[in-house]
């Protein structure tokens, strides 16, 4: 979600390099689908509550089929059928 990108803190830099890589206006919508994807993740995963963000992250990327890439693999370990590619 583009939202957790650009809440920042992000460099200038940072928000450029992003913006050239994926722009904003390609960036998917979280709309009804992901709204009941995210719900049906918020059961079944731990600490659910702690997660919101997370869970609407995978959510998006669980429901255009997208795989999700991420700095912090272990937010999103235990979230059923997500493709994640960790650095």
């Amino acid at each position: 979600m583009l939202y957790e990108w650009l809440r920042g803190p992000r460099l200038e830099e940072e928000l450029t390099a992003q913006e050239a890589l994926f722009p904003a206006e390609r960036a998917p919508v979280f709309g009804p689908r992901e709204a009941e994807v995210a719900a049906a993740l918020y059961s079944q995963v731990r600490r659910a509550r702690q997660r919101e963000f997370d869970l609407c992250i995978a959510a998006c990327a669980l429901t255009h089929g997208a795989a999700l890439w991420t700095l912090n693999p272990g937010d999103f370990r235990d979230v059923p059928d997500l493709t994640l590619f960790a650095t």
